[in-house]
């Protein structure tokens, strides 16, 4: 006769759901608060229309409820699984025969269902929110340029500075734009006033009509050269992802797994394609260069007066030669999308680890079980965060692995549970 565990089974999945809810809610109230708080600061204070701000709390919801799945699942976990220890039911279920691993069977399952929730929350309901996100935010913004654009203040983004005067309405008195010109030189903008219009040729663009505009273009490699403009009016493009958000299709937090895995296939291959290029120029100013020192020391040897132009010419092959050898083609967004793809499978994979960590951690509490298991499930989530944010960090800034980056976190926790069972059976 087989044995059935499935009332085993419910009362178990049952007693993690409850705390599951009651785990999830502190965090979603947690992040919630933080959501809520920041955009106090950045769009309450600014005359915003009141469903305009309805809308963006909504929009930011899948955010807040992608990240209250993995920390909801970890502390629940050892909620349930403390509460249980501290009763002595874990005990109780030992003494009946109904071996540990069919008490971790139902927190497995069910962490695999929140493993699947999370990903499609992360999946499809976060970008989308983003998406929602970023066309009332850029609404707004047409509107109300005080939100980015503030009276006298300095806002920096990815390669562009922009320090305001009086902002009024659409109108800002008195701009100074610190960029660099599309040859790489640098390049400051002085506007007596602006103001801010959307493009319609351009989806994702927001233009300032400057007026009264001066230019100045400096070129660095050239010693202390540089040359300046005048002019009535001049228009400046502003793309919104260098402003805050970013709109369908710009940013991989926008995207589908499968559309980031499109992004990064064809990113790839245009850098293939550009490292190829550049290989092959390389070799042909080496060639060029091996060459004209041949021909500069013929010359040199057969009319010495010709030996100082020789040269000259032999240095500035060697420079341009250097310049292209030392050129980085490498996609910077590259990394950015590969670790937002593996972000998006990590996190949600982070359900079912926590709740494999947390039968081993879980038994050892023997008083106040819920407290305990709460306590310890609160700073593992933050040790977890701490790790994640780190990877994160490192990917982009040292070119770590992007599997590595976000998956390792995971992987610390993984085996933080594998110590525990092995010295649970070792007792």
């Amino acid at each position: 006769m087989v044995r059935s565990y499935l009332r085993t089974y419910l009362y178990v999945s049952r007693e993690y759901l409850f705390s599951f809810a009651v785990a999830f809610l502190f965090f979603f109230f947690i992040f919630f608060l933080n959501q809520i708080l920041v955009m106090a600061e950045e769009i309450f204070s600014k005359k915003v229309p009141f469903w305009d701000v309805v809308l963006l709390v909504i929009y930011s919801l899948p955010i807040v409820i992608a990240f209250s799945f993995p920390f909801g699942s970890l502390v629940g976990a050892l909620m349930a699984v403390g509460r249980m220890s501290s009763d002595n039911e874990l005990l109780a279920f030992g003494a009946l025969g109904v071996p540990p691993r069919h008490l971790v069977t139902p927190l497995l399952v069910v962490g695999l269902a929140f493993s699947l929730v999370s990903f499609i929350m992360n999946d499809y309901f976060l970008p989308l929110g983003n998406i929602r996100f970023a066309e009332i935010y850029r609404r707004i913004l047409y509107s109300n340029p005080a939100v980015e654009l503030e009276s006298h203040s300095i806002k920096k983004y990815e390669n562009t500075t922009i320090i305001t005067g009086d902002v009024e309405g659409r109108r800002i008195n008195g701009l100074l734009i610190i960029d660099k010109s599309p040859e790489g030189n640098r390049r400051i903008i002085i506007a007596k006033d602006a103001h801010l219009e959307e493009s319609r040729a351009q989806k994702g663009v927001v233009s300032l009509t400057l007026d009264s505009v001066m230019t100045q273009v400096s070129y660095p490699s050239e010693g202390d050269r540089y040359d300046y403009t005048t002019s009535q009016s001049m228009v400046y493009n502003i793309l919104l992802k260098d402003i805050s958000v970013s709109l369908g299709g710009i940013n991989p937090s926008y995207q589908s797994s499968v559309d980031v895995w499109k992004e990064i296939r064809a990113k790839q291959a245009d850098q293939e394609k550009a490292l190829e290029d550049k290989d092959t120029r390389v070799r042909e100013l080496q060639f060029r260069l091996a060459s004209g020192v041949d021909a500069a020391a013929l010359a040199a040897q057969a009319d010495p007066s010709q030996a100082g132009a020789a040269r000259q010419q032999v240095a500035d092959l060697w420079r341009e030669y250097s310049a292209e050898k030392g050129r980085n083609v490498t996609d910077q967004t590259l990394q950015a999308y590969l670790l937002e793809f593996y972000r998006k499978f990590s996190m949600p994979a982070a359900c079912l680890v926590f709740a494999y960590f947390a039968f081993p951690v879980g038994v050892r509490a023997r008083r106040s079980g819920r407290t305990v298991g709460f306590a310890v499930g609160l700073f593992v989530s933050i040790v977890y965060w701490g790790m994640l944010f780190a990877g994160q960090t490192f990917g982009v800034r040292m070119s770590l692995s992007p599997a590595f980056s976000m998956w390792f976190p995971d992987a610390i926790v993984l085996v933080a549970a594998l110590a525990f069972y092995i010295m649970r059976r070792a007792r």
